[in-house]
């Protein structure tokens, strides 16, 4: 029988711990009094010794088992979107045998809009993509996009943004594009040095694999503790012809509202204005990236980026009132949303899907409040892990929401099932049916507060023990 990661992980460490040991042995005791063919030899062992330790260590590194929630079909099929391209290779920006970089080539003429993480400890590459989309470089020119996993470039000083300026002015003369036109993304470790050389040192295979079908090989270079990559399409009818919209992701953990707390790179063929376009991303935030949540921490890199390559034959997107407009809208809303969703599924040891539904608050703010306390509380989220229906952790959620609430007025369902009601429990409630109920993969909490018309559904996943052997050593 396979042996448990936990399992290789102690043995790894073992071996480890061996090898310094006989390493200090041979050179305090040994070594002084042999001569130096015996010496070498010795070393040959000892390293022979530790190398059989890492590579013990290494396969520690393999992926983890796919989440039970990820889509049954695996990866969608994504429309192909004329004016982008995609190339991924292995840069060992942190590990081996890992595709970690990702390059997106984008034709002249394509419009750029994003959200960003609004984190006070923001990566340098967040901070140097808003600063260039705030200076709006004409669009006329070609863009890119680069994105690398393993290391966050966060929190490095100085040398956080000499890393991302490396790199931006190495992938613009590579493409011959502007620096101001090239977007760059982090994800991973937060505190290391990005080792840019190793990524740079890649752009000629890049540039060389770029393909207008590569989208998948991108969606996985980019993922970390994800289990699975993450895409999501649309297609709507436009004045003219058809507009076609992809989009991949990444997320897994340090998930929470605040922008968006993922990498998420859309792509579009819709001839807009990056100021339209900027308005139409703005607009879906809110219900998408910002209404789900794995474990309540907001990310230091996290971006969304929007390319409108202005390929299709449809006329552009100019009236946003007109029905093309609000018709891309609405995709493109559905595309973000998807996305948002299999992040959670993707939940760091999730189990179980969640939506809270929170209805009849005094105002969308404070629904908004509720259903957030209620996803991101600890002792419901483990309540759901071990399939308990104690309800009373809901109405403990309500309550610390800061929210308007009366104990009167408040309701509270499982699915279908009354629970709670006019201050009391409902006199239909069942346990027997409730704890059924909790078995599911997917759920549905419902609140009503009773109070007015507010209302805000977020999505969430269960808290397990997983999560804890994910995230107590991360950076191993």
């Amino acid at each position: 029988m396979a042996k448990k990661d936990d399992d290789w992980k102690a043995e790894a460490k073992k071996l480890k711990d061996q090898v310094k040991r006989l390493r200090k042995t041979i050179e305090d005791r040994v070594l002084p009094a042999l001569g130096e063919t015996v010496e070498a030899g010795v070393d040959a062992v000892i390293d022979a010794v530790a190398t059989g330790a890492e590579a013990v260590s290494a396969r520690v590194k393999q992926p983890s088992p796919v989440s039970p929630l990820a889509p049954q079909d695996g990866f969608p099929a994504l429309p192909v979107i004329d004016g982008v391209e995609f190339a991924a290779v292995e840069a060992g920006v942190r590990y081996k045998n890992r595709t970690d970089v990702m390059l997106v080539r984008l034709a002249p003429g394509t419009a750029i809009a994003g959200a960003f993480t609004r984190s006070a400890t923001r990566a340098a590459c967040v901070l140097d993509c808003e600063a260039k989309l705030a200076g709006k470089p004409a669009s006329e020119e070609g863009a890119a996009i680069v994105v690398n996993s393993g290391n966050a470039n966060a929190f490095t000083g100085k040398a956080g943004q000499e890393s991302v300026d490396a790199v931006t002015d190495a992938v613009a003369r590579a493409l011959s594009i502007p620096s101001s036109r090239v977007f760059s993304s982090s994800t991973g470790v937060i505190g290391e040095p990005l080792p840019h050389g190793r990524i740079t040192a890649k752009l000629g295979d890049l540039r060389t694999a770029l393909d207008a079908g590569g989208i998948e090989l991108a969606a996985r270079a980019i993922m970390t503790t994800d289990t699975f990559p993450k895409g999501a399409s649309a297609e709507i009818k436009g004045d003219g012809g058809p507009i076609r919209i992809a989009g991949i992701a990444k997320g897994s953990g340090m998930i929470a509202p605040d922008m968006a707390t993922m990498l998420v790179y859309i792509f579009t063929d819709a001839r807009i204005s990056s100021a339209n376009l900027q308005k139409m991303v703005s607009r879906q935030v809110d219900a998408s990236f910002n209404a789900i949540t794995v474990d309540s921490d907001t990310s230091t890199s996290d971006a969304l980026i929007v390319a409108a390559t202005g390929k299709s034959p449809a006329a552009e997107i100019a009236d946003m009132r007109s029905a093309p407009a609000k018709a891309f809208e609405k995709a493109l809303g559905v595309v973000m949303l998807d996305l948002a969703k299999q992040v959670v599924r993707d939940g760091e040891g999730a189990t179980k899907f969640v939506e809270v539904r929170v209805t009849g608050a005094a105002d969308a703010s404070d629904a908004h409040r509720v259903a957030m306390a209620i996803a991101n509380s600890p002792l419901v989220k483990t309540a759901i892990a071990g399939e308990d229906p104690n309800w009373g952790r809901i109405v403990m959620a309500v309550g610390k929401s800061g929210a308007k609430a009366d104990r009167d007025t408040l309701s509270i369902r499982l699915g279908d099932l009354l629970l709670a009601e006019k201050g009391w429990r409902s006199p239909d409630y069942s346990e027997e049916e409730a704890a059924a109920y909790m078995k599911r993969d997917e759920l549905v909490i419902s609140v009503d507060l009773g109070l007015g018309k507010g209302a805000r559904t977020v999505w969430t996943c269960d808290l397990t023990h997983r999560y804890i052997d994910i995230n107590a050593d991360y950076r191993s």
